[in-house]
């Protein structure tokens, strides 16, 4: 069975939950990127590990560093064309984790499943 490549909207979960990301946008994102390191290793609810997480970043989040289990992806510009692109990319079973309704509609739309921010971050 194909490995399960999880690709996370950066921007999207980070944004969901108003704890101040926005004073420090990498920081947000260094800190969900460590939080995605277990679920590389035991999965999401509904999607079992292990899994190929990427994370895609945007904006003042990008240059964050890739960890053992996390790929990050530095989107050049748009986060979620950057996102379609990766999705696009891929072989394999893909699940996008985002509440972007356009978003979801686009990955879908080229096969992918999406779940909600809550999946990775509580």
């Amino acid at each position: 069975m194909d490995t399960v490549t999880l690709v996370v909207d950066a921007a999207n979960v980070v944004g969901s939950v108003p704890d101040g990301w926005w004073r420090d946008r990498r920081g947000a994102a260094e800190r969900l990127r460590d939080r995605l390191v277990p679920v590389a290793a035991d999965g999401v609810p509904g999607v079992p590990g292990p899994l190929d997480v990427v994370l895609v970043v945007e904006g003042r989040a990008r240059g964050v560093e890739s960890l053992p289990g996390v790929r990050v992806d530095s989107a050049p510009g748009s986060g979620d064309d950057r996102i379609v692109e990766v999705v696009a990319s891929l072989a394999g079973p893909v699940v996008v984790v985002t509440a972007d309704r356009e978003l979801r509609a686009r990955v879908t739309a080229l096969g992918a499943r999406t779940l909600g921010p809550r999946t990775v971050r509580p």
